[in-house]
């Protein structure tokens, strides 16, 4: 039996995925810095930010999936925020790399997430895709650096994949969660002119797509995880009120009063653009939700 690893397992996207995994056969192993946690998997301790992990946690395992780092999107960015969102990321890289250094027996595959924010927070025409630079902001340069981080395990041999994600649609919590409160109150409105993109994924196929990089020996580098579907923020919205039986009337959200609630971090709301699913989709991925619509009716049947 194969074994994975998983760091942010006990996240929104890690519990599905370690469910996910356990149902296809895999053993599945999780690094927490809390041993308490009520799960069905066997859990091993790490605290990346005092440079602790339990050896035997990678000692076991024939894949590592990286999902650790703090939420970006969950308040404010100060100067210790962003130090918070940075770190998280970079020295969970860093006390991985270390671990499986020291080993003679290394993973078969190292997948990292990473986020579409690689390419900034902008609304243009652009269509990004895997082969552009990424952008100088906040985002663009932690995504650069978390991404510089998994690179260091292909430069020791270990097949290496980079999964940039757009937003996780899920029905146990996340972004959706959130967008859906003011829809269900009756008040769902675009944020700013709504006319910015939200490249979005069902958390089913960015799963799926972990899985594949999984068994897929051919797939290395970065992918893009979004939907073929494109739609901005006021078609999202549209279609989020449309899927709830819900009005969609409001006015539009003015980007002052978001900048006001959120500072800087209202870019993630305010900005962005389309991607390409292009890539993986040439890889062999067929998404089981390329629709929203479809998408959302799953998910609040």
């Amino acid at each position: 039996m194969e074994s994975v690893l998983i760091s942010g397992g006990t996240g929104l996207i890690g519990r599905y995925l370690a469910a996910r995994l356990k149902e296809k056969g895999y053993k599945v192993a999780l690094l927490s810095r809390d041993l308490k946690q009520e799960t069905d998997f066997q859990v091993y301790h790490w605290d990346p930010a005092k440079s602790k992990i339990d050896p035997a946690a990678v000692s076991d395992a024939d894949y590592i999936i990286h999902l650790a780092g703090a939420n970006i999107g969950e308040r404010r960015w100060t100067r210790e925020r962003r130090k918070l969102i940075l770190d998280s990321r970079l020295k969970s890289g860093d006390i991985l790399l270390s671990s499986v250094s020291g080993n003679i027996r290394k993973p078969r595959a190292f997948i990292s997430a990473s986020a579409v924010g690689y390419y900034g927070a902008v609304t243009s025409d652009k269509i990004f895709y895997e082969e552009d630079l990424p952008s100088g902001d906040f985002l663009g340069e932690t995504c650069r650096k978390w991404e510089q981080s998994a690179d260091r395990f292909e430069e020791i041999g270990i097949r290496t994949i980079k999964i940039r994600t757009g937003v996780v649609l899920s029905s146990h919590g996340g972004a959706l969660a959130k967008m859906a409160i003011p829809v269900k109150m009756g008040v769902g409105s675009a944020m700013g002119n709504g006319k910015q993109y939200m490249p979005w994924i069902h958390i089913e196929d960015l799963c799926n797509i972990y899985i594949m990089a999984i068994e897929d020996v051919k797939m290395r580098g970065a992918y893009n995880a979004a939907a073929p579907d494109r739609r901005t923020n006021k078609e999202f919205t549209e279609s989020l009120a449309h899927a709830l039986g819900k009005p969609f009337w409001f006015p539009n959200i003015p980007a002052f009063a978001l900048r006001m609630l959120f500072g800087e971090m209202s870019d993630i709301l305010l900005k962005g653009s389309r991607v390409s699913s292009g890539k993986i989709i040439s890889a062999g991925y067929s998404f089981k939700f390329p629709d929203l619509g479809n998408a959302l009716n799953d998910l609040f049947r």
